[in-house]
């Protein structure tokens, strides 16, 4: 490999001669070979936005010539628009904790860049990271970021899964099957009112979701290297969260206190907090699914999800529930990124929080892990599912448990009583209930007609 000697204030190193990048990038690369896994994706494309928004912000305030602002934005653009732009963000994620590097990495990639675009050489941190610090920038890229990808990718496909749940359920009204509580028989239930019940929790988890976007909007930009501000303009911060706001079409703002913002990253735990919730709710509804798919015929059997692949490589014909077993273990993950990430919370060290990259990496993991799967749920697993009639109705009318309905007439002793004959001669409950009570069949099977018991009351 060809290289080039750069230098920074610590002397002179070898860079790679095609590399964007200078010496402090290339000290990250020679410091750091930890998990060969760069910032993600998201995360840059976040931070070079605020580059851009940043040089727009200095330009009004006369901090930037005109022409240096607009070679930086023009760097900007290049790279948001390269097909290769992780190639010139290599540092990995575990690096220090400021996040660093990273932000000099993004400096000095840009500032070569822009120097294509303007007469003489632009700086890195003289002009890219003018009135700027990594204290404040990494922690607004990752507010950024996550924002960017609830409202873009999270927030849309959690949208599309209940919508296509509710959609779904309104087919299955005339399907009634037998409730479980402790995974054994209890009081009827309708297909639709499973259904509504997954979707409420989704639409409780995009509430709440929704809710921290407004936590998440606000920004450290502006505070710098401590939260005082030094350095930057007094009027940097509101400016650039217009700028940004118009690069992103997504309203930001400065924070409320930059030392809250800079010294802790309380926002993120909550954020990861309530995607560990949702986690769990898609936790509930892939096993739900599994379970209502078990069999088809040594298991429940209720429903049939689509087929996508062979499930065995040694058992033909079997046919597994992959999208919610994925589903599941995306769950899991996320649950296990939101431990991460609230070890990482706790590193707020005075003035500054020093585990940015890695709640940033695990963060915007979550994100799109739920994002992908809830897609996938909703279009592989919710939307084609089929239903066993004839199982439901097996069990259904030889429910011992049915006989709850008749407490309220013969008592509850006397409703065990018969319950548990049924159970034993395997008999179904109305036959049992008829030769116990005094009610007439024609009584009983309205009283313990499945369908009306699902709509509950006396």
């Amino acid at each position: 490999m060809k290289m080039r000697i750069e230098k920074d204030s610590m002397g002179e190193l070898n860079v790679p001669a095609e590399a964007l990048y200078g010496a402090q990038t290339q000290r990250a690369i020679n410091n750091f070979p930890i998990s060969d896994e760069p910032m993600p994706e998201a995360f840059i494309r976040s931070l070079i936005m605020i580059k851009a928004a940043a040089a727009r912000a200095n330009e009004k305030l006369e901090c930037l010539s005109p022409e240096l602002s607009q070679a930086i934005q023009n760097a900007c653009d290049e790279l948001l628009n390269d097909e290769q732009l992780m190639t010139h963000f290599p540092v990995d994620v575990f690096q220090t904790g400021s996040g660093t590097s990273s932000n000099m990495n993004a400096n000095e990639v840009i500032a070569t860049l822009a120097s294509r675009f303007y007469d003489k050489a632009v700086g890195a941190n003289d002009h890219v990271n003018f009135g700027q610090s990594s204290n404040d920038v990494i922690p607004s890229a990752i507010h950024v970021s996550a924002t960017l990808e609830l409202v873009g990718h999270l927030l849309p496909a959690l949208q599309h899964l209940k919508q296509t749940i509710v959609e779904k359920g309104q087919t299955l009204k005339g399907y009634t099957k037998t409730g479980r509580t402790h995974l054994m028989d209890a009081m009827p239930v309708r297909l639709d009112q499973t259904f509504d019940a997954w979707a409420a929790q989704l639409q409780d988890n995009i509430d709440n979701l929704s809710a921290l976007t407004q936590k998440t909007s606000r920004l450290a930009q502006g505070g710098t290297a401590v939260g005082t501000g030094i350095n930057a303009h007094p009027e940097f911060a509101a400016l650039f969260a217009q700028e940004l706001s118009d690069l992103t079409q997504v309203t930001f703002s400065p924070g409320d206190n930059f030392f809250a913002l800079i010294g802790s990253q309380d926002t993120a735990v909550a954020l990861s907090g309530q995607l560990k919730a949702l986690a769990v709710t898609y936790m509930k509804i892939a096993n739900d699914l599994r379970w209502m798919n078990s069999g088809p015929l040594a298991g429940l059997g209720e429903i049939t999800l689509q087929a996508l692949q062979p499930g065995s490589s040694i058992m033909p014909g079997k046919v597994n529930p992959v999208i919610p077993e994925a589903t599941a273990m995306v769950a899991a993950q996320v649950i296990g990124n939101d431990a991460a990430i609230t070890i990482g919370g706790q590193s707020g060290n005075f003035e500054l929080n020093v585990m940015l990259p890695v709640i940033a990496k695990n963060l915007l993991s979550s994100i799109k892990l739920l994002a992908n799967s809830g897609q996938l749920l909703a279009d592989s697993a919710i939307a084609t599912l089929t239903v066993n009639e004839d199982k439901l109705n097996e069990a259904l009318h030889r429910n011992p448990i049915l006989v709850t309905a008749l407490n309220p007439i013969i008592g509850y002793a006397k409703a065990a009583e018969i319950a548990k004959k049924a159970y034993k001669d395997g008999r179904p409950i109305v036959d049992v209930a008829e030769e116990a009570t005094e009610l007439s069949r024609e009584e009983l099977l309205k009283l313990l007609d499945p369908a009306k018991l699902t709509h509950g009351g006396l």
